[in-house]
């Protein structure tokens, strides 16, 4: 038996490629979302253009974002070093919430203005943060699924950093109600926190320089 499954998993590879499937499938279902406007004077582009700026929006963040789950879920699986049938379940969830993006990020573009349009597109991308956080601490937990000597502190930073996304998109939801502009420029705002480098990033690289 390899390194990579025990008696109730698959090899760590299936798990990534699967993955990596339904991301690639859901950032490219955001893209339909745009339709090129038809209009009957080529005066009148500029206006429609500028009337898709809410899909051109929602598309932004969203793509952002599953690419900013897709470097999480991949960093996860270069320090995960088996599978297990409770992981692979909590895969699938994971990957059921991705693939909702596109019906959510629809439904933010063309209701960005209602309140429940912005909580269903909150939720599901707060439920995609827990489960990822899920996902790791099921993994690391006693170092369940993880080498014997993964740092503790690489544990608690990356669990810390994933907890960020699902406290703000809660946030963002609930804001929603009273002002959906604000929610709106929360939303935007949000990926800026993963796009640079975190505790874990430069506690992983002064262990490699070390």
């Amino acid at each position: 038996m390899s390194a990579e499954q025990d008696a109730h998993g698959l090899p760590k590879s299936r798990v990534e490629a699967l993955t990596d499937g339904i991301f690639a499938v859901a950032m490219t279902l955001l893209i339909l979302d745009i339709k090129v406007p038809l209009v009957a004077r080529p005066a009148d582009l500029a206006r429609e253009l500028l009337a898709l700026w809410p899909r051109i929006v929602s598309y932004a963040i969203s793509f952002l974002m599953l690419g900013i789950y897709w470097v999480g879920h991949h960093n996860q699986f270069h320090l995960i070093r088996r599978t297990d049938r409770a992981l692979l379940w909590i895969n699938i969830l994971f990957m059921m919430t991705i693939c909702f993006v596109p019906f959510s990020t629809a439904l933010l573009s063309a209701y960005a203005t209602q309140p429940v349009a912005v909580a269903v597109y909150g939720l599901n991308l707060v439920a995609i943060g827990l489960i990822l956080y899920g996902h790791w601490s099921y993994a690391t937990s006693r170092h369940r699924l993880a080498d014997s000597d993964l740092d503790p502190r690489i544990i608690r930073f990356a669990s810390r950093r994933i907890l960020i996304g699902p406290v703000v998109f809660a946030l963002a939801s609930l804001v929603g109600f009273v002002s959906t502009r604000t929610s709106l420029v929360i939303l935007l705002l949000a990926p800026l926190v993963y796009l640079f480098p975190g505790k874990v990033d430069r506690h992983w690289t002064r262990l490699r320089s070390g």
